[in-house]
């Protein structure tokens, strides 16, 4: 059975790039005209999504991005890439040894975070998730958040749907039931994530300009104020931008890695132009504590051995 010319070119075929000799156009925009005119984070939107943002995205979207761009050494994807710099490996394999641990515990809970506001707004009835604030109070003094288990809605529950309170308390409760952290709320180290909110401003902007529903925001806010005092992280803060922004939750984890491989990168940087070399988890002389048997010989006759 012959194989022909465009079975082997359709093997790898793709509407993201198009590339010939003289020639790259991404998304049919050709690179040359994007060079100097569109963000690195306006790039990033091309390429995933295949348009252009508004100004508005642009800003809010980018504002995301660099939320997540560094946490310390201590953060261990950090640690992970100034460690391996000291190694004598090249700085591509100290980044990709630091976004290597970026899985469902280390750099996972704002994709987790993303699927969890999808599950909730699934629940809820539409009426619960508008309104001309999605913010702040109305003048009456009303929650906006929906304190009202029925959404607002003097008929009743939707019977499609819960009210925003009740969809989400019903989604605390499975998690309460299972002992389960809920992602993007929280965190070990900030009594308050400092990241969180200059996030959740800028959706509260978009919103009242029209950029963004506004839903993802609402059902935030909502699970902050039923989790009390417990406060949203910046995983729960870009969550909601990036779930209002239209981006699927399974791409919540590589957002986040393009956003902290800038600091990975930073961090091994730096490590690398100290010039210590083998550079272990702790200072010496420190060394780990011992907590195996005592000292002890070896008996004369090792069992297992001729």
């Amino acid at each position: 059975m012959s194989t022909t010319t465009e079975q082997v070119t359709d093997w790898w075929s793709t509407a993201i790039s198009d590339i010939s000799p003289g020639v790259i156009r991404l998304h049919g925009y050709p690179v040359e005209q994007l060079i100097g005119r569109l963000s690195f984070a306006d790039t990033i939107w091309l390429m995933l999504r295949g348009d252009l943002p508004s100004p508005g995205q642009s800003a809010l979207f980018e504002a995301a991005l660099v939320s997540g761009v560094d946490h310390g050494p201590q953060a261990p994807s950090i640690a992970a890439a100034r460690m391996a710099a000291t190694c004598g490996v090249g700085l591509n394999t100290a980044v990709a040894t630091g976004v290597g641990l970026l899985g469902d515990v280390h750099g996972g809970a704002g994709q987790q975070c993303m699927a969890v506001l999808a599950d909730i707004r699934g629940r809820t009835t539409p009426a619960a998730l508008t309104g001309p604030d999605p913010t702040g109070p109305d003048p009456a003094g009303a929650d906006p958040a929906g304190a009202d288990p029925t959404g607002g809605d003097p008929a009743g529950p939707d019977p499609a749907g819960a009210g925003l309170t009740e969809a989400v308390s019903r989604v605390l409760a499975e998690y309460r039931g299972t002992r389960r952290y809920v992602p993007g709320f929280g965190h070990r180290f900030h009594p308050r994530d400092p990241r969180r909110d200059p996030l959740v401003r800028a959706v509260e902007d978009a919103a009242r300009d029209g950029i963004v529903e506004g839903a993802y925001l609402r059902i935030g806010l909502e699970i902050e104020r039923l989790l009390a005092p417990v406060p949203m992280n910046v995983d729960g803060a870009t969550a909601i931008v990036y779930s209002e922004l239209g981006f699927a939750p399974e791409l919540g984890r590589g957002l986040f890695v393009v956003s902290r491989a800038v600091g990975v990168l930073a961090h091994a940087w730096e490590e690398h132009g100290q010039g210590r070399r083998i550079k272990g988890p702790i200072p010496p002389p420190l060394l780990p504590a011992y907590r195996g048997p005592k000292p002890r010989d070896l008996p004369l006759r090792n069992h297992g051995t001729a």
